[in-house]
Formats: C-alpha cells, structure tokens, sequence
C-alpha cells in the first residue's frame, strides 16, 4: 500500500560522499523519487576519510587535498550560489567516478568537471583557499555522528528522524523506485525499529563487485568501513584492475 501523498515530506536532507559507491546508487534513485514526487533534496555533506582515518593520521581538513573532502568543499562554495548547483556537480563526479571509472578527485579532473556544468574551472581552488568550506563541511558531518550515525547514506526528515540508508546497487525507477520510497517512510513510522538487515553471501558479494567495476578501477585509496578494510570479491571472468 502506498503512502498518502498528504503524509509525504515536501523534503529531505541526503548527507553524501561523494566517493561512496553506495551513495551514488542511492542518489540515483532518490532523483527518481523527486522528478516522479516533487520532492526537495537538500544536499548535505559527511565524510569517510574522517569517520574511517586511522589514530594518528591526518584528518582531512590537515592535508592539502584530501579526495572526497575537497570535492565536498567545492560542492559547498557552489551552493552557496544555489542547491542546483551542487545538485549538477555531484550528478557529474558521480558519473565520472561511479559509472565511467574516471579520477574526479584529482584536481585538473575536478577543474575540467566544473567547466562541463558552465562552472569556472578555478572554483577548485577558490573552494580550497577558503577554510569556511571546510567549516561547513565538517558541520554537515557532525550532525551525523551526533545522531548515531556513522556512513552514507544518510537520510534526515523533516521531524528530526535520521535513517543509514537504503544501501543499494540496482536503483529502482518508475512506480518501483516510489514504492521503495514507500517502504522508506513506513519505516519512520516505527522509531524504534533499528535495524532490518538481508545478508549478503558470495553471489552478492560478487553482484557488488560487478556494479562496482569502475569505481574500483579509478580508486586510489583503500575502501574501508568502520575500520575494517573492504574486500570486494571479483567475479570469476573478470579480471582484477
């Protein structure tokens, strides 16, 4: 059964990364759900590279480039123009990183993305020069590890509710990708359901690792999740990059 449009949010806050393979699945999807619905999506940030740095590396605001940090901080300098306009840079480092297997995070790549969606190639380094960004950044992140949580994606609603997911590979569209919205909101009428989770066993493992292909060959970084290094299995006939 369908939700109410009535007892629909008008908008969301999706905190991203913009290196996370998941993430990008999940914005996929959430696009759907607004051209289909009208909803609102607010674009906020959170980082892996901080939530997952080992004691006694640097974080990323101490390092002079830091991959999805400063992607995030020149997404942050563009919406402060308009949320359009983040909405347009990370549509387009997904697509480089996530569907092509391009390196978005280095930063003549960054600056050429830019010029793609009639940006000026030098906000790169205007994002970089301005420590604000980074502030806004790190807000954003906060306000995920103060509700507990801890990755992307992460979703906040209008009444505070705060939501790890969905985690997906294959992002619906049409009718099923507002029937998967469906099933997000009925969620929140239970608060204190925390967890329904379907294992993963070595055919997914490897359907992940298939969806995964490019990301994984323009990686320049190992995949960690709450300290644990990511194994992505290989599909026998594919060869490793």
């Amino acid at each position: 059964m369908s939700v109410p449009q009535a007892s629909r949010p008008e908008f969301i806050d999706f905190h991203l990364d913009m290196m996370c393979p998941y993430a990008y699945q999940t914005s996929v999807w959430i696009r759907e759900v607004r051209a289909r619905t009208g909803l609102e999506i607010n674009w906020r940030f959170f980082s892996l590279e901080e939530i997952n740095r080992a004691e006694g590396k640097k974080h990323p605001w101490e390092r002079e480039w830091s991959y999805g940090w400063s992607l995030m901080r020149v997404g942050a300098l563009l919406r402060r123009q308009r949320m359009d306009l983040l909405d347009s840079w990370y549509a387009v480092v997904g697509e480089a990183l996530h569907v092509r297997g391009d390196k978005p995070h280095q930063r003549e790549v960054a600056a050429a993305l830019l010029a793609t969606i009639g940006q000026d190639p030098g906000l790169v380094e205007q994002a970089i020069a301005d420590p604000t960004t980074g502030d806004e950044v790190l807000a954003e992140h906060r306000k995920v590890t103060a509700a507990g949580g801890f990755g992307v994606p992460t979703l906040f609603f209008p009444d505070g509710q705060c939501l790890f997911g969905p985690v997906l590979i294959d992002p619906p569209t049409g009718a099923a990708a507002e029937r998967l919205w469906d099933a997000v909101l009925a969620w929140t009428a239970f608060p204190h359901l925390y967890e329904l989770q379907r294992p993963k066993g070595r055919a997914d493992a490897e359907q992940i690792a298939a969806a995964f292909e490019p990301y994984l060959r323009a990686r320049d970084w190992v995949s960690i999740n709450r300290g644990e290094v990511v194994d992505y299995a290989i599909p026998a006939g594919r060869a490793s990059r």
